[in-house]
């Protein structure tokens, strides 16, 4: 039975980022919900990293052939303490859109000079193996939160994250600007490589 990439999500926006990075594994890559799983994951970890393995784990004892990945991102604004965090998709409810979250750290960052608005999104992948084992990589992006919302190529924060040396927020890049710098792309490229590690070892 050929082995697949389950990926532990149902956002599509997501699943599109990840299937450009990961095409030239050769391998079929699906969500969780293509896979037909339809499970409850309480993401109670107290980390990025906690999290994803809790997510990748969850699956996996679904899907125990399939090589499960699953990540946990969010966005840490330095003058709020780091605040969203692992709270980034709760933060003010989950049902609450993200022009109602964006706007409320904009308020809450008003005034707020540009040198003491720096923020990062983070990003933990996890891969759980049908041996049980797990992996996990972190990767992060630089930036500053700015003073609008800008740009509608992405998603979340996107429009609100200001990456000063290319002059935009990453809602104003194109999807393959976005993904070469982006925490999310440099995770799954990070993570793409011990898969291409183990798959030469013979040990999947």
């Amino acid at each position: 039975m050929k082995r697949r990439i389950v990926f532990a999500t149902g956002n599509e926006n997501k699943m599109k980022e990840i299937r450009m990075i990961l095409a030239d594994l050769n391998m079929e890559v699906i969500s969780m919900k293509e896979a037909g799983v339809d499970i409850e994951i309480v993401e109670d970890g107290m980390s990025f990293e906690e999290n994803a393995e809790i997510k990748a784990r969850s699956v996996s004892r679904v899907l125990t052939n399939d090589i499960v990945l699953a990540d946990d991102s969010g966005l840490e604004i330095d003058y709020l303490d780091k605040a969203p965090g692992i709270y980034s998709a709760r933060f003010a409810g989950e049902d609450t859109s993200y022009d109602i979250k964006n706007r409320i750290f904009l308020d809450r960052l008003e005034g707020v000079p540009d040198e003491e608005r720096t923020a990062r999104f983070v990003c933990a992948v996890a891969a759980v193996f049908p041996d049980g084992t797990a992996e996990t990589v972190r990767e992060t992006i630089e930036g500053r939160i700015a003073h609008e919302i800008s740009g509608d190529n992405g998603f979340g924060y996107d429009p609100i994250f200001y990456v000063p040396e290319y002059g935009c927020t990453t809602a104003e890049m194109t999807p393959e600007q976005k993904n070469e710098l982006s925490h999310r792309g440099k995770a799954l490229r990070s993570m793409k490589k011990i898969l291409e590690k183990k798959f030469r070892e013979g040990n999947l």
